[in-house]
């Protein structure tokens, strides 16, 4: 499937096969009759725990330059290091969709379940946090129309707020 065509396509379907093959997530049928949930979690701490592992393609004076960089960057800047967490889960979470919508897949992201009983079912280390979930699998019937979409106006701004 083209790219364009999954963004496109791509919903938030909530009844899946649970035959094509957790429960803290408000008795939500997509939780459990998906084939796959995912749980995106980040490592607030990740930036101090081996920085140059996220550089290690990278030429060496580019490695030593963000990695000598990372430390003061992040240090002490508690929401910072949450809103970085939070993008990395959106960015992965945004190509977890689409590539499965690619593949012949459905997907439905999830914020409501309770946080602290997946942490424990998923045994999520106290300096981690959940982004979101996904739900993964076959439609069993479509989703919802779509709600709306805002006009370019309201979401772009050129230049500078007024």
């Amino acid at each position: 499937m083209d790219t364009f065509d999954a963004i496109n396509q791509r919903r938030s379907v909530k009844a899946f096969d649970p035959t094509h093959r957790f429960t803290a997530a408000v008795d939500q049928a997509q939780v459990t009759d998906a084939s796959l949930l995912f749980v995106l979690t980040a490592d607030l701490e990740a930036w101090k725990k081996s920085p140059e592992r996220y550089w290690r393609n990278a030429a060496p004076e580019v490695q030593k330059l963000v990695t000598v960089w990372m430390g003061p960057f992040y240090k002490g800047k508690k929401q910072l290091q949450r809103d970085e967490a939070m993008r990395s889960c959106g960015i992965a979470g945004q190509t977890i969709m689409l590539a499965a919508k690619a593949m012949g897949y459905d997907s439905c992201p999830m914020i409501g379940f309770d946080p602290v009983k997946v942490a424990e079912i998923v045994n999520l280390p106290s300096d981690h946090v959940i982004g979101f979930m996904i739900a993964v699998g076959k439609a069993v019937k479509p989703a919802m129309p779509r709600g709306g979409q805002l006009a370019l106006s309201e979401v772009v701004v050129q230049d500078r707020f007024a």
